[in-house]
């Protein structure tokens, strides 16, 4: 049964896999193609594909000659991904609870999964039930500290004046590259590594508003929850923030960090 901090996750991404798939996702797309390759995914791999989201990974899985099995949490995501990446098979299923015999996959891969399931131990250890012996694990999440991507919509609401309500606690591990790394070892994974990735992403602004304005993840929680005239406030401050960092083209630059761990079983 779900606990507290699940529960607060199934309800945040309800209804909302259009509105990410449209903000949030091309900036989680970014790290694809180096969650495969540390994963060692290429043709005739079986890969499990978990939280996959609106199929970014798995599409990516299939261009290699994989083949690739896909689950998420959030049925809008299972129907994005059975869209976006055809030829999948696209499954509803929750974690740490997947259901699949032992051994079934050569490599399983997870994106920016682990910090929103309430105990990452678990599914990581279930992970590691459903890869063969042999077979390879590739996880990322954001960086604990280093990660800018979101601080606009962080200042935004500040000027704005706007009180954070508390959410319930993510799970407890260091998001440093090291904790992360530490994490795949406690869970039985072996041969573990682990690095920094980091890259620019560039984004029209009102694209990457229109996440927070549709509901997306926390900061939408926080902005969708405030009456009109706040979230008037907030998008002016927002837009003035923005103003500040346009370049010529339109959009804006975006510093994001994550880590990337990966591990054989």
């Amino acid at each position: 049964m779900a606990g507290g901090f699940d529960a607060h996750e199934r309800r945040m991404w309800a209804g909302a896999a259009e509105a990410y798939a449209g903000s949030f996702a091309a900036l989680c797309a970014a790290t694809a193609e180096a969650l495969l390759d540390a994963a060692e995914v290429g043709a005739g791999t079986r890969v499990l594909d978990v939280g996959t989201g609106p199929g970014t990974v798995a599409a990516a899985a299939l261009s290699r000659g994989a083949g690739v099995v896909a689950v998420d949490a959030e049925p809008g995501m299972v129907a994005l991904a059975a869209a976006n990446a055809p030829g999948a098979e696209v499954r509803h299923a929750v974690l740490p609870g997947l259901p699949f015999p032992d051994d079934s996959f050569d490599a399983a891969v997870a994106n920016f999964v682990l910090n929103h399931v309430e105990d990452p131990w678990a599914a990581l250890t279930e992970l590691r039930r459903v890869v063969r012996p042999g077979g390879r694990l590739a996880v990322t999440i954001w960086h604990g500290t280093s990660n800018e991507a979101m601080s606009l919509f962080d200042l935004a609401l500040d000027e704005a004046g706007v009180e954070r309500p508390v959410f319930p606690a993510p799970p407890d591990f260091a998001r440093t590259a090291e904790g992360l790394r530490g994490l795949l070892q406690q869970s039985g994974w072996a041969e573990v590594a682990g690095e920094e990735v980091a890259w620019t992403h560039r984004e029209d602004p009102e694209v990457w508003w229109s996440g927070p304005a549709r509901g997306v993840a926390h900061r939408g929680l926080v902005v969708t929850g405030q009456t009109p005239g706040t979230v008037a406030r907030i998008k002016s401050a927002y837009d003035r923030l923005v103003g500040e960092r346009v370049a010529e083209d339109g959009l804006i630059d975006l510093p994001a960090v994550a880590l990337l761990a990966s591990g054989r079983c």
